[in-house]
């Protein structure tokens, strides 16, 4: 008797957590986008939970434990790096959005402007170290290695005529490290926190061909969840990419 209660019970918790989606996100763009998606889920019966975070660690770490389904935050460069040193079985869903990555200073109002042996600060996790590199290589600022790609890091660097210094960060350090240093490269989402469009105040910043879309992604397990599939629809809808460019003025580019 004990036994057939026990089974009745996790049916009906399983029943209870049914049509509940849990997405880890950074708070912008992606927490806003996805409580734009809230109510279109709610009509579908799906309740999305969204539980924010403030670092591109933590997000990986709870959908790798099980205790998100989903999350949307990272482009696939960054994904691919995390899981070489943290496998957790994560996988892309769908391509959502470029926040392009931009070089911001509060001292220089042009790249030209930026003296030799300049401060400049950037992310310091792998891929969004060599996305910055990339920035500043196509902004003239320096020269990489041929091949460095997607893996380059400051010793790739062959070319630095003015002398640039390199300060690694977090990246959620590098909108106040713009206080003490000439410039900084700094993740789009981090940037529209403090009130920093890309498109407007960077001195320069990725264009359209940026490979670095950010990505809904979730567990191998999970990617045939169909509430996980009703979100992935909802975030590529038109009404999704019609709210993107309205509300940030296109420094956020939907990738659909």
């Amino acid at each position: 008797m004990r036994h057939i209660l026990s089974l009745t019970a996790l049916a009906l918790t399983s029943l209870a957590s049914a049509g509940t989606l849990r997405v880890a996100a950074t708070p912008v763009p992606a927490g806003e986008l996805l409580e734009f998606v809230k109510p279109i889920l709610a009509r579908q019966g799906v309740k999305l939970e969204i539980r924010e975070f403030s670092d591109y660690v933590q997000p990986n770490v709870a959908l790798g434990e099980g205790s998100v389904d989903a999350n949307l935050f990272q482009h696939a460069p960054y994904l691919n790096a995390f899981q070489q040193n943290r496998p957790l079985g994560i996988v892309p869903v769908k391509k959502i959005y470029l926040p392009p990555l931009g070089l911001y200073s509060k001292r220089v109002g042009k790249v030209t402007e930026l003296k030799k042996g300049a401060t400049i600060a950037i992310p310091n996790d792998p891929s969004n170290e060599a996305r910055a590199l990339l920035l500043l290589e196509k902004a003239g600022l320096i020269r990489l290695r041929a091949g460095a790609g997607a893996n380059a890091t400051p010793k790739d660097i062959v070319s630095n005529v003015r002398g640039l210094k390199f300060r690694e960060l977090e990246a959620a350090q590098l909108p106040r490290s713009l206080q003490d240093v000439d410039a900084a490269i700094v993740n789009a989402n981090y940037a529209l926190d403090i009130g920093l469009n890309p498109t407007k105040d960077a001195l320069f910043h990725e264009g359209k061909s940026s490979p670095y879309v950010n990505i809904l992604a979730t567990t191998k397990a999970n990617l045939n969840n169909p509430d996980l599939k009703k979100l992935a629809a909802a975030l590529t809808s038109p009404e999704a990419k019609a709210w993107l460019l309205k509300k940030y003025g296109g420094s956020v580019i939907p990738a659909f």
